[in-house]
């Protein structure tokens, strides 16, 4: 763990950090589709990751997510983040996109390190202002775009946080990520083959235009 931490981490974090980062976190493999945080729940550690990609969902009373952003390697959970520092329950459910790798922070330990580290202190407030960014872009395309829009930057950004191509995914999970029926989704998806922006394939699409 060490090696893939100094890896990802040492041109954020002093030697000193990344050191007690070492000797105090857990480490954790996780698989594509696995739940790692979940609404409601008592959230007692802070994820850094280290490899890999995990999307960050939200929830509306009746059941249906809607897709926040991704985390990807040198990335941390800002609603995580909130969470912690307030001592509240989740308001976010992640779930690996990828298989991946993590370092689990207790706690008790990121206000301390707050103080403690000046690039500690700095990760934390770039963390929020990233994904405020992020979360402020997720609104602007929910108000602004139209859906086949919506769908193809939905897409890209996907493939972008993979680094490829081509993505492995359902018109009904697509539908569920961004909140609407699969209908509409495998209507738009044929929209865009039409314009040549991608591919279908069974279970998966190719993108053909950035």
């Amino acid at each position: 763990m060490k090696a893939l931490l100094f890896e990802s981490y040492d041109f954020i974090f002093e030697e000193a950090l990344l050191e007690e980062i070492n000797s105090i976190s857990s480490y954790k493999k996780f698989k594509a589709d696995d739940y790692l945080i979940e609404i409601g729940e008592n959230i007692e550690w802070m994820p850094l990751l280290l490899q890999g990609a995990i999307k960050i969902m939200r929830e509306d009373s009746n059941g249906d997510e809607l897709l926040l952003y991704f985390l990807e390697r040198g990335d941390t959970c800002a609603m995580t983040l909130s969470c912690c520092m307030g001592k509240n329950k989740s308001k976010i459910r992640a779930i690996a996109e990828t298989d991946g790798e993590m370092v689990l922070i207790p706690i008790a330990k990121m206000e301390e390190w707050v103080v403690k580290y000046p690039s500690w202190r700095n990760f934390v407030f770039e963390s929020y202002n990233a994904r405020l960014m992020e979360m402020l872009e997720a609104i602007d395309t929910l108000a602004f775009m139209n859906l086949d829009e919506r769908l193809y930057k939905f897409i890209t950004d996907k493939a972008k946080v993979l680094g490829t191509t081509e993505i492995s995914t359902t018109h009904q999970e697509i539908a569920s990520e961004m909140h609407t029926s699969r209908v509409v989704i495998s209507r738009l998806l044929k929209h865009l083959q039409d314009e040549q922006k991608i591919k279908l394939h069974r279970n998966k699409i190719e993108i053909l235009v950035f």
